[in-house]
């Protein structure tokens, strides 16, 4: 049934019920002529005349009174859908369908999940983590989170925090072959590399030269499709690895990994979080976007400043300085 017909039952409803057509059409927000309209429209629409009128009243045909009967039961579920749906929008509960890429959203993520369960205990989360870009129509994504370049169209995409891609070794592994000082200095060490989980290539490395983004291909030693993998190889000194930012920060400022190539770090990437629309969500979309932007947008946790990369290579650097032997023979 299209929407004009029903209101025109409503109009139709409204009129049996205050007797007047003037009040059906201004308890409904539109103008008298209109309300006529409407129910001129669905007499001549059902074949049946469902009032008798006067100048100074109106009453129902014996067809109108069936038709009432008969329509008002499915007009009263109608109202409460309604009702319902308007409620549902503005209650923080329900179910809410998240999705975000498991190798660089899962220590991210969690927390601010956590943070919104505690808060707001009515709502149901589900969780898609998922390294392939999905569809998110027909997955009945709520809200999406993408580390890289801003999705598809038709989505709305809100960009969180630059992602960093930072360079770094193990203590052992620099131990063993050395420091890297310059860009082209990598093609004589171990290099690892990550595979992108949907179309299967090896991703090149990217280095900021200036004001420029500049891709660089390596010949790994070692590849993988998942980021948490390729950070246990670096940690592990198999090779020199370029990780995010967020995987690598935790491991820099515990001293398990030395940033290099400082100067070429690279922050054109972005964490966005993306959903379908501005105004037609439900409060607990809402809330949950906000919270997440208010804890991941510009984040520190997530990035390493430009000092701790400096003071980080300064400690290698001593600590490389000193003997083998263990102690600093000039103390």
């Amino acid at each position: 049934m299209a929407i004009n017909e029903l209101r025109a039952i409503e109009t139709f409803s409204k009129a049996a019920e205050l007797g007047s057509l003037r009040g059906a059409a201004a308890s409904q927000g539109i103008t008298p002529q209109a309300a006529s309209l409407a129910l001129v429209q669905l007499e001549q629409h059902l074949g049946v005349r469902l009032f008798h009128r006067t100048t100074r009243r109106l009453s129902l045909t014996e067809e109108g009174q069936r038709f009432l009967e008969s329509a008002r039961p499915g007009l009263e579920a109608l109202r409460r859908a309604v009702e319902g749906a308007r409620q549902g929008k503005e209650e923080i509960a329900g179910p809410l369908r998240i999705a975000a890429p498991r190798s660089t959203m899962l220590e991210m993520l969690w927390p601010v999940l956590e943070e919104f369960c505690r808060l707001h205990p009515a709502v149901e989360p589900d969780v898609l983590l998922d390294d392939r870009i999905g569809n998110w129509v027909a997955e009945r994504v709520d809200v999406g989170f993408r580390a890289g370049v801003p999705p598809e169209d038709g989505l709305v995409a809100r960009r969180l925090a630059p992602l960093q891609l930072v360079v770094c070794a193990a203590p052992g592994y620099l131990a063993r072959h050395g420091m890297p000082e310059t860009i082209a200095a990598l093609a004589g060490h171990r290099l690892s590399a990550f595979r992108h989980p949907t179309h299967g290539k090896l991703m090149p490395w990217e280095f900021r030269v200036g004001e420029e983004t500049v891709a660089h291909a390596v010949a790994p030693v070692f590849s993988t499709n998942d980021v948490e993998l390729e950070a246990r190889a670096v940690l592990a000194g198999q090779a020199i690895g370029q990780l995010l930012g967020p995987t690598a920060a935790p491991h820099v400022r515990a001293g398990r990994l030395v940033p290099l190539l400082a100067a070429h770090t690279s922050e054109h990437l972005g964490l966005y979080v993306y959903y379908g629309s501005r105004s037609a969500q439900p409060a607990r979309v809402r809330a949950f976007i906000d919270l997440a932007a208010e804890r991941l947008a510009g984040n520190p946790a997530l990035m390493l400043a430009a000092r701790e990369i400096e003071a980080a290579q300064m400690r290698w650097r001593r600590r490389a300085a000193v003997p083998r032997g263990g102690a600093d023979q000039s103390l």
